[in-house]
């Protein structure tokens, strides 16, 4: 007998990401069933048909500002003013919850990390499976440089659409993070002008680039006296991160109450 098709809720489900992540739902191998498709109230789309907006027949479920069926899991591409409402009303229906929002400040993850406690929340600055697949990489790179002294420069450098809002990117950041807490560097900077002086050996240094409709791309660069070596990993659709956050939702239907990152749905211990 043929699982039963997982309900699903989709909040920004008239945005880019949202139509994405329903029209990848309708082909994916995992079975779902949209049961909602959630937008603030007063959208310029309420009322209209998700299905049809994301390019596929109808579905008989159109966009509204709440719900109240019967919800497996609800995957989360909004904005980040809208994260803690959604996280809100996750808890208070014992829902899972996929945060794929990006440019999450403290009072967000704050929420999230409180209503872990109570549902099973996984957020992640990215939800591309090649994106975390390169985090792990570079973090091992950073930990076996580290071991062999000498000094090593890390250059972090992100392409986005010109749409893109925050600056660096999220995942450039977690970038960032991973290569501190391998290799100790102690300070950033943000793109160079003038003249700065010397680069400082304890320094992480970020470049933004918006250009065009660049889906996402991070290169991760390592200079070392003779020898360089760099990381690239590129998205050539937004359907990456739909895929991505599905494979997400469908790994946290059934989990105990507690944080989880992308990881976790890669096994990467």
């Amino acid at each position: 007998m043929a699982a039963a098709p997982l309900r699903l809720v989709v909040h920004g489900a008239a945005g880019r990401m949202g139509c994405r992540v329903t029209a990848c739902a309708a082909a994916d191998t995992t079975p779902w069933k949209l049961v909602a498709a959630i937008e603030r109230p007063g959208h310029p789309r309420a009322d209209e048909d998700a299905g049809s907006l994301a390019g596929l027949p109808a579905s008989g479920v159109v966009i509204a500002s709440a719900w109240d069926c019967p919800a497996d899991v609800v995957i989360d591409f909004s904005l980040p003013e809208a994260v803690r409402g959604i996280v809100a009303t996750c808890v208070a229906k014992r829902v899972p919850l996929v945060v794929a929002t990006t440019g999450l400040e403290d009072p967000e993850r704050h929420a999230i990390a409180e209503a872990a406690k109570t549902i099973p929340i996984l957020q992640s600055p990215s939800m591309s499976l090649a994106v975390n697949i390169a985090m792990d990489l570079v973090g091992r790179a950073g930990t076996l440089l580290s071991r062999v002294g000498g000094r090593t420069d890390v250059e972090i450098i992100e392409c986005h659409h010109r749409h893109k809002e925050d600056s660096p990117s999220g995942t450039a950041l977690k970038f960032g993070s991973i290569v501190q807490q391998a290799m100790g560097q102690t300070r950033s900077a943000h793109g160079r002008e003038g003249r700065p002086g010397a680069r400082p050996a304890d320094e992480i240094g970020y470049h933004a680039v918006r250009a065009g409709d660049n889906p996402g791309e991070h290169t991760i660069l390592f200079g070392m006296e003779g020898e360089s070596f760099s990381l690239n990993v590129r998205a050539t659709s937004r359907d990456c991160y739909a895929r991505g956050a599905l494979a997400a939702a469908a790994f946290l239907v059934g989990k105990p109450a507690g944080l989880y990152s992308m990881r976790d749905v890669l096994g990467i211990s």
